[in-house]
């Protein structure tokens, strides 16, 4: 089992940070606390250097390396954020940075990474394989591997999120953070551990990538049989033994939240906090959204981890969301294809007082008679039981109806 941190750790990696990262603000969410029946409050990590928490592990991982460990530089894998976070650390240290991403990662994170000086390579599909390359590439040049979580000073640098979390809302009950490899996760419950351990922490995953709810099970950590998620900040296929033993002595819960959930939970974010988050940074809110087994005990605080988005993931994680919540609606109708038909169809949703977003009317369909047309709509519906009121107007009159 891997050794605990102890409260010097963490004191120790607090002195290192104060001069270099934020302190990123605590606001308040009257949505989520009028949802949960408790004051709730979210910790703004996303507003943190390089936009995610991840340049507090860095850095303290980093500054500790002897003048020999810095002589050839450092070597990182990552889906984007870890990416970012080494890169920062690194130059703001006058180190050489190499960082290994999946040739899936997004643009915008891999034009920011190369932004803060690093030497960006894209190998595999995913960031275990990235990972390989990263350890292939340490041992081949003496680089020193600084990964995303499994290493003590990694957690230690991630725990002074909790202890200024602590400072800001001392009254805090419950904390949610967001959960992958688990390196945040350790961090925030050792915090709190040492300093109000009374303190419910619960970490949460996409259930599209979950692999700590079964390691949990098992005592040990086990790899996720599958990964899809658009959680990629999140997407770790094994927990790290480091985390492991904190997350195990020290963590209340993990739970698991659907895509639905957390695309409806960015989408919140955006609308009533005016925050940009990614996926990954939403998870917290999702399970304050979508699930009612947290047992929860007040004041809530739920870590907005990071935002990173890419803008075109941005743009359809909204769309996503917005189906969802059922304020979207995409049908595929059948109507006649005689002068008026298309007038018909459109005269239902106008006097239900949908708002139309798009029409495309196409005579060509495999499936369709001489007479036939095939309508394919989308309209903006007020909530669930508007979209539901549109769906059976347009069954009850007389259209072939199917959604999208």
């Amino acid at each position: 089992m891997s050794e605990l941190l102890t409260a010097g750790d963490i004191a120790d990696a607090e002195d290192v940070l104060a001069p270099v990262v934020r302190r990123t603000p605590v606001v308040a969410s009257r949505i989520l606390s009028d949802l949960t029946g408790h004051e709730v409050r979210l910790k703004c990590e996303n507003l943190q250097r390089t936009g995610s928490f991840k340049p507090r592990g860095a850095y303290n991982r980093i500054s500790r390396l002897t003048e020999s460990e810095r002589a050839n530089g450092v070597v990182a894998a990552s889906a984007g954020n870890h990416a970012q976070g080494v890169a920062w650390a690194a130059t703001e240290l006058n180190i050489a940075s190499t960082v290994f991403m999946p040739t899936g990662a997004s643009l915008p994170k891999l034009v920011a990474t190369k932004a803060y000086g690093a030497t960006v390579n894209l190998v595999g599909d995913t960031v275990d394989e990235a990972l390989i390359h990263a350890r292939e590439f340490a041992e081949r040049t003496g680089a020193v591997l600084i990964h995303p979580f499994d290493h003590a000073d990694i957690v230690a640098g991630q725990a002074t999120l909790g202890t200024e979390l602590l400072g800001q809302m001392p009254e805090v009950g419950t904390v949610l953070v967001p959960t992958g490899g688990g390196g945040l996760l350790a961090g925030v419950a050792a915090a709190f551990h040492f300093h109000k351990p009374g303190v419910r922490i619960i970490g949460v995953q996409a259930e599209g990538a979950a692999a700590w709810p079964a390691s949990l099970s098992a005592g040990h950590p086990i790899a996720a049989a599958s990964m899809s998620t658009m959680a990629d900040g999140i997407a770790v296929g094994l927990p790290g033994a480091v985390p492991f033993a904190h997350v195990a002595d020290w963590v209340d819960a993990v739970v698991t939240v659907s895509e639905d959930a957390l695309s409806r939970a960015l989408l919140l974010c955006i609308e009533r906090a005016k925050l940009i988050v990614e996926p990954a940074g939403a998870a917290a809110v999702a399970a304050l959204m979508s699930r009612d087994d947290l047992e929860l005990r007040g004041p809530v605080c739920a870590i907005l981890s990071g935002g990173n988005i890419d803008p075109l993931l941005l743009t359809h994680v909204i769309t996503h969301g917005l189906r969802a919540a059922g304020r979207y609606l995409a049908v595929r109708v059948t109507i006649s294809d005689r002068p008026g038909g298309l007038l018909s169809l459109l005269e239902v949703v106008k006097n239900l007082g949908a708002s139309v977003v798009d029409v495309v009317h196409s005579r060509t369909g495999g499936q369709l008679g001489l007479e036939e047309v095939e309508v394919l709509l989308t309209v903006e519906t007020r909530g669930p039981i508007h979209r539901q009121e549109i769906l059976d107007a347009l069954d009850a009159s007389a259209f072939g109806v199917g959604t999208l």
